[in-house]
């Protein structure tokens, strides 16, 4: 499928289910509380007649413009953004039966059910994937190469490790995995990470707990010990061609031995165009194949492209095994991990907030797509781990203190029940307006960036 209609495509089943999950949540919760629902709609703009039908008194469509929707529920304010998604009500109702009229306790849940319920999904996802798949476990925590490419001014004292070096602690904690080094480096408190090794001096990595792109740029340049075996070979790249299989050992390239994938991997990225001779060990025999490296170009971090050379061959993996999970233990450890990525969320903002973290690298549609493109290209299970990602990222930007998002709105409500009474309209449409010039102002940012990395500048 072509790339740019993989992301489009991407986009609109990852934006269009979660749209549903959050408007769903403040439906329901709006039935329950006995709130009058004019409208149900995922995706903004003019709703398409073709996929608009009513039921119940309750118009359900969906709209041209898929980034966002909405609830539309009977209010006695016509005002953007007083009542859920800056939706107007028509048509006369009782009273008992608008927003307004019912206890603010009820409102609040009407406001909270949307975030509520990306929430959920997203742990339901998680808890999902871990019950079929189970829990990865790379028991290693031996150092196999570092990504130069990623060692930035703060990630600089990893340029001293080498392959072979063991992690022992990471923050203080002892780790036994890859997968808790990974962890470790990512949510371990303080303005800094000591790296604990079995065979050299600390490491100390001066990294603030809330600037997570650095924290993630850390768990990405370091990577494991891995051994040269083929676990997967793609067709129509070189490698098929040449006659490898699952299973293969690479033994040496031009007769340079290989100790490790890693190795393999920077002997080819420097080899793009050029022929070179694997010497490949096969159960009982050991044999020789040509094979000449497709260039391909990728863009690097800092949005700077160079081309290497690939030949479509994943690596198999050390002892990397998945542990089974039982029904209780997966939405155990789902919960887990939705809890784990919404204070990740909370610390990005957090971040960005305290400028830790860069504003350009706030994303927007076109970054999700992309990146929903690229989890669709890796499987089924990646694009729904991919979509629960985001699902926990809109719960947590949506309660952001913003008076157009759902955040906003509960304040609203929290101020009216400390003061027992609703807060002035003027000044809800004041805080609204500030509100909507906020968020476009984000979105702005968000296209920006998307279209400076996209275009490389």
């Amino acid at each position: 499928m072509n790339d740019a209609l993989l992301t489009v495509l991407s986009l609109i089943i990852v934006l269009g289910v979660l749209v549903f999950v959050h408007e769903l949540g403040h439906f329901l919760a709006a039935k329950w509380a006995g709130i009058r629902v004019f409208r149900f709609s995922v995706g903004m703009g003019a709703p398409i007649k073709r996929l608009t039908w009513t039921r119940g008194g309750t118009e359900y469509t969906i709209s041209w413009l898929p980034l966002g929707g909405y609830v539309k529920m009977a209010s006695q304010e016509e005002m953007a953004g007083d009542v859920l998604e800056g939706a107007a009500p028509g048509g006369e109702v009782p009273h008992e039966q608008t927003f307004e009229a019912k206890p603010v306790w009820k409102r609040m849940v009407v406001i909270l059910a949307g975030v509520t319920f990306n929430v959920l999904f997203a742990w339901f996802l998680f808890s999902a994937m871990l019950y079929k798949n189970g829990r990865p476990v790379n028991p290693t925590t031996t150092v196999g190469a570092l990504v130069d490419t990623l060692v930035t001014a703060e990630l600089a004292p990893l340029a001293g490790l080498r392959a072979g070096d063991r992690i022992t602690s990471v923050g203080g904690r002892a780790v036994t995995s890859w997968e808790e080094v990974t962890e470790q480096l990512q949510q371990s408190a303080g303005d800094s990470i000591v790296l604990e090794f079995a065979n050299r001096a600390p490491l100390v990595l001066p990294i603030h707990h809330d600037a997570v792109a650095e924290r993630i740029k850390a768990g990405l340049a370091i990577l494991p010990e891995l051994p040269p075996i083929v676990g997967r070979v793609l067709t129509d790249r070189p490698a098929h061609a040449a006659g490898l299989r699952v299973g293969d050992t690479i033994l040496a390239i031009d007769g340079q031995p290989i100790g490790q994938w890693w190795d393999m991997i920077r002997t080819v990225e420097a080899r793009a165009g050029s022929p070179m001779v694997l010497s490949i060990g096969r159960p009982g025999e050991r044999l020789d194949i040509s094979v000449t490296p497709r260039a391909e170009e990728i863009r690097l971090p800092g949005g700077e492209t160079r081309m290497i050379g690939r030949i479509g061959v994943y690596p198999k993996g050390t002892d990397a095994r998945y542990e089974p999970l039982g029904i209780g233990e997966a939405i155990v450890a789902g919960g887990v991990m939705t809890a784990g990525m919404s204070t990740f969320v909370v610390r990005s903002v957090r971040g960005m907030l305290t400028g830790r973290i860069s504003a350009r690298e706030v994303g927007g549609p076109i970054a999700i797509g992309q990146s929903a493109a690229e989890s669709a290209r890796a499987g089924f299970d990646s694009f729904l781990m991919f979509m629960a990602l985001i699902s926990v990222n809109l719960a947590v930007i949506n309660m952001l203190p913003i008076p157009v998002l759902d955040g906003g709105q509960f304040l609203f409500l929290l101020g009216e029940a400390v003061l027992r009474r609703p807060l002035p309209l003027r000044l809800r449409q004041r805080l609204t307006a500030v509100g909507l010039l906020l968020l476009g102002l984000l979105m702005v940012l968000a296209f920006s960036n998307d279209i400076r990395r996209l275009f490389g500048f």
